[in-house]
């Protein structure tokens, strides 16, 4: 699948407390043709952030005074950048919690730097295709929650609720089944197309979880997303696009 084209103009923030590592990444992303720019820490990371607004975030999770973690949590609590972490915490139950956090993809360390380019390459071709959508995009009704494919927002009874990349392409994919189920499998190839190989079923889980929590959703009484046990998840009722 062809990937769309994505805005280069804004930089990349490349996050690590190894000097050598960051000089690698940023060898790498440039010769494929993008601006970087970067931190050692997490206090410069969040000012950098804050100030060029970048297109993307490669962070390290193991940072000097303000770590990775808190790093996504700041970042989430304000804006939907693409992060991508980079780090030595390679065990399955960190790559979890980082994705849980709100990170868009994991790569453990030591890592390949040309996979690492691939991945920024597919984050930023997804998060453009979120923003530029289809000509034939509709908005999507579920209950008291309106999802417009054309701007990029849901409200829920009203209420904005900001979402990453990551989430609002799963939420989509959720109600345009109509109620039919999707499966874990199904769901990672939807949202992260061929890097979904690369990850565990328990990812959409992770996912789900922290969507749920932005809408104001409960597995225990689904009003939106139905877990359906052993297999995936269905939207809660049927859906109505506003054609």
């Amino acid at each position: 699948m062809r990937m769309m084209a994505y805005d280069r103009s804004r930089p990349i923030l490349v996050v690590d407390d190894d000097a050598k590592i960051v000089k690698l990444v940023r060898t790498y992303l440039e010769r494929d043709g993008h601006r970087v720019i970067e931190a050692l820490d997490g206090r410069t990371a969040l000012d950098l952030i804050e100030g060029e607004d970048p297109a993307l975030v490669v962070l390290d999770l193991m940072l000097p005074g303000i770590d990775g973690r808190t790093v996504i949590r700041a970042v989430r609590d304000r804006a939907e950048t693409p992060i991508i972490v980079l780090s030595a915490l390679g065990t399955t139950a960190n790559r979890i919690a980082g994705l849980g956090l709100g990170a868009d993809d994991y790569l453990p360390k030591p890592f390949s730097p040309a996979e690492l380019v691939l991945r920024v390459q597919r984050v930023l071709a997804r998060t453009a295709a979120n923003r530029h959508p289809s000509p034939v995009s509709t908005v999507l009704r579920l209950d008291g929650m309106l999802v417009d494919r054309d701007s990029h927002t849901v409200h829920v009874d009203g209420r904005a609720v900001g979402l990453t990349s990551v989430e609002f392409r799963l939420l989509v994919a959720i109600l345009e089944a109509e109620g039919r189920v999707l499966t874990r499998d199904g769901l990672l190839d939807v949202v992260y197309g061929p890097d979904a190989e690369t990850l565990l079923d328990r990812t959409i889980d992770v996912h789900v979880g922290r969507l749920r929590e932005k809408i104001g959703d409960q597995a225990s009484a689904p009003r939106f997303i139905a877990t359906v046990r052993g297999t995936g998840y269905r939207a809660a009722v049927p859906i109505g696009p506003d054609l």
